[in-house]
């Protein structure tokens, strides 16, 4: 198969969809894979670093495009690249449809075959967002406490506190691999965090591995009410896979939140859990609202490039040479975590909860692979 490598247009998305050593492991089972030169640049890999794993550098994003059966990225296809997707290539690359109409429009309409890292699911895993999550949760906590900052905006505290003075309190929603690792980042760096879920089995395992600063509590509407109004940092970090994440923290609730408190909603590629947040840029990542501010950057990882590059790569590189090798169609029907993965084929949704976000028709990827 041929597979196609674009640099990324995203804004400050430094991350690329194929490392060195994932390019040396497709041309070493037999397929042809091509890179925009430059691609890695963001992630500090050179050039000569894919030539030398055997990938054939082309100068223009045209020519990936053009070239190539299978494009792998990062993030989903922007407006200038929709015109550049053709009908029956396959994309592997995170999506996050139900959080963007117009690029479900466009896909549906190139009929492209849309294997979404997001979703592809082994047990009760997700195992292509998990390392991405790792690095947004984690990231999550230190961009809390940067924009505590009185200089950044924020309410002048110091995570950790000092001799006399309380740390920070930091209220994470939602139990997950985001937070799970915001939690024990804010630990670890002093803060007294609460994490709020509704699975109790995923609190416990919660309260078994994190250490004596971080408390859980179930989510319920007084818990999170009385979460928020102590809050410097709340870090929103629920998931619905491939469906837009649930609004938990209103408009209202930012009335109970101390002015100069800061809003993380790790969320805000499915839409956001809190109905005051829209995504925001690398380059413009926060605004004020009711005196909150709101850190909603659609591509957190990016900014941590490199780390997030290989760490992204190391999940994704057997799924992508199993797509090469058996094609879109038999993968899918061999392995049903990565039939899970199909949220669009050929004009057709696959995903429920794609379909379901915009009214659209709805088609199980088994009638589709027969």
């Amino acid at each position: 198969m041929k597979i196609g490598c674009p640099a990324e247009v995203k804004n400050n998305e430094n991350r690329v969809g194929l490392s060195p050593n994932a390019v040396h492991a497709f041309v070493a089972a037999g397929h042809e894979v091509f890179v925009q030169a430059g691609a890695g640049a963001g992630s500090a890999i050179d050039d000569r670093e894919y030539s030398a794993a055997g990938g054939k550098i082309l100068s223009a994003a045209d020519e990936i495009w053009a070239a190539a059966d299978m494009i792998v990225k990062v993030k989903e296809p922007l407006p200038e690249e929709y015109g550049k997707m053709r009908e029956n290539q396959l994309l592997f690359t995170y999506f996050h449809f139900a959080a963007d109409r117009g690029l479900t429009e466009a896909c549906l309409k190139q009929k492209i075959i849309a294997l979404a890292y997001e979703t592809v699911k082994e047990g009760d895993c997700l195992p292509l967002l998990k390392p991405m999550s790792e690095v947004a949760g984690r990231m999550a906590a230190v961009m809390g406490a940067f924009y505590l900052g009185k200089t950044q905006g924020g309410r002048g505290i110091l995570p950790c506190g000092a001799t006399g003075v309380a740390p920070a309190e930091v209220l994470v929603v939602g139990g997950g691999t985001v937070g799970a690792n915001a939690a024990r980042v804010a630990a670890g760096i002093g803060c007294d965090v609460t994490v709020l879920d509704i699975n109790l089995n995923r609190l416990e395992h919660l309260e078994s591995i994190m250490p004596a600063n971080v408390r859980t509590l179930y989510n319920d509407a007084m818990n999170l009410e009385a979460g928020l109004k102590k809050a410097d940092v709340v870090v929103g970090a629920v998931l619905v896979p491939g469906a837009r994440a649930p609004k938990l923290i209103g408009r209202k609730h930012l009335k109970l939140m101390k002015q100069g408190s800061v809003l993380v909603d790790v969320a805000i590629d499915q839409g956001g859990c809190c109905e005051t947040s829209h995504p925001t840029t690398h380059s413009d990542p926060v605004y004020v609202l009711d005196g909150v501010l709101h850190y909603c950057v659609a591509n957190m990882p990016g900014a941590y490039a490199r780390t997030s590059t290989f760490a992204l790569n190391n999940a994704t590189v057997s799924y992508g040479l199993m797509l090469a090798g058996r094609g879109a169609e038999q993968a899918c029907r061999e392995n049903p975590g990565l039939r899970q993965g199909l949220n669009m084929y050929k004009g057709r949704i696959t995903c429920a909860g794609v379909a379901e976000a915009f009214g659209k028709p709805y088609t199980p990827a088994d009638s589709v692979l027969k």
